[in-house]
């Protein structure tokens, strides 16, 4: 099968997988705290931590099990969770500053860029 169709696939059941958790949580858990969100990026954390270990340990396993599985559906449920990889192999790398860099800075000009997508596109689209 195309590495493109298995990526699709992995990631059309992840995006769901995200939508049923969050619609599920924010049902049991109706407050101000995005626990679905959180929930999602943790245990998105997590998956992508097991898998990789597993797919980096046993190198016989097919690249179409890691294209599946860590880029579609993990890609699809959670970006944080290759937020999260990447930032643990940089520290493992042993470049500590590169990391505490890159971990900053993703978070705050994330948070800046959704700030101000939030300001452009009520400018563009007022409520």
């Amino acid at each position: 099968m195309s590495k493109y169709l298995v990526v699709m696939f992995g990631g059309a059941l992840g995006a769901l997988a995200r939508f049923v958790v969050a619609t599920l949580v924010t049902r049991l858990y109706p407050a101000t705290f995005p626990l679905g969100t959180f929930l999602i990026n943790v245990t998105g954390s997590f998956l992508i931590g097991v898998l990789m270990t597993l797919f980096l340990n046993r190198p016989t396993v097919h690249i179409n099990w890691r294209l599946f599985l860590v880029t579609g559906i993990l890609g699809g449920y959670t970006t944080f969770s290759s937020f999260e990889w990447e930032a643990l192999a940089t520290w493992r790398a042993g470049a500590g500053t590169v990391t505490v860099l890159y971990l900053g800075s993703s978070v705050v000009l994330g948070l800046a860029g959704t700030w101000l997508g939030l300001l452009i596109a009520n400018k563009i689209w007022p409520h």
